[in-house]
């Protein structure tokens, strides 16, 4: 049984793929890697590496499909997964964010940023058994949020939430009222070192609105500082 991290490396340029295999591997972890989408898929199922780390532009099957497997037709809400790629415009990103990616490097990227984000998503996946209160449960107006079985309600509906999606509604949530500022945000959903932007939280409630459908106008823009979650009227 493997003690170190396992990390798969999604990469169809070979120079690319063996340069983030070398920077992982020299500071311990097991390094798995794949040259198009669907011997990604084969490995993941396989071997179960502890984290992804996936390009967009992909022979066979692409990293938006790719990605879409692993958090939709496979639920594996759980594995981070980082997009690497050199698609820098801002829908790309969006579109990696809202279907569920941990966080987005452009190429070319610093290998100390890199391997940076694979070991604070890594301490953050070792740490979330201890920090999970299983038998919580929220109710707010017409939402319900039941912790153990990981799943929102929204007036009886079930919200196909992603693991980022659920949090974030769960924190706002948890104390209706409170206006949370981006970085208290990110500081209670992903820790203090965690390298992730401002903007992503911006998607990511702009994904939860969506999804919520009517009661969208629950989550309140509080204008340069924030959000907060409103009970529906």
């Amino acid at each position: 049984m493997r003690e170190d991290p396992v990390v798969l490396v999604v990469e169809d340029e070979p120079d690319i793929r063996e340069l983030m295999s070398y920077h992982l591997t020299k500071e311990g972890y097991v390094v798995l890697q794949a040259e198009h989408g669907r011997e990604a898929l084969q490995i993941l199922k396989a071997e179960q590496p502890q984290l992804v780390l996936l390009d967009l532009m992909l022979p066979e099957l692409s990293g938006i499909e790719v990605l879409k497997t692993i958090r939709y037709t496979w639920a594996m809400t759980d594995l981070p997964v980082i997009i690497v790629s050199a698609r820098t415009d801002e829908s790309d990103i969006i579109i990696g964010l809202e279907l569920g990616a941990d966080n987005y490097l452009s190429k070319p990227f610093s290998p100390k940023v890199l391997v940076a984000n694979v070991r604070a998503l890594l301490r953050r996946a070792a740490q979330r058994p201890q920090e999970a209160v299983p038998d919580e449960k929220i109710q707010v107006g017409k939402l319900r949020i039941d912790g153990e079985r990981h799943e929102a309600y929204w007036d009886k509906a079930l919200l196909n939430l992603t693991a980022s999606e659920f949090s974030l509604l769960k924190l706002l949530a948890s104390s209706p009222g409170r206006v949370y500022t981006r970085n208290q945000i990110i500081t209670a959903m992903r820790g203090d070192d965690y390298p992730v932007t401002e903007r992503s939280i911006d998607v990511q409630v702009a994904s939860l609105r969506r999804k919520m459908q009517s009661g969208s106008s629950s989550i309140k823009t509080v204008w340069g500082i924030g959000y907060s979650f409103q009970e529906h009227p």
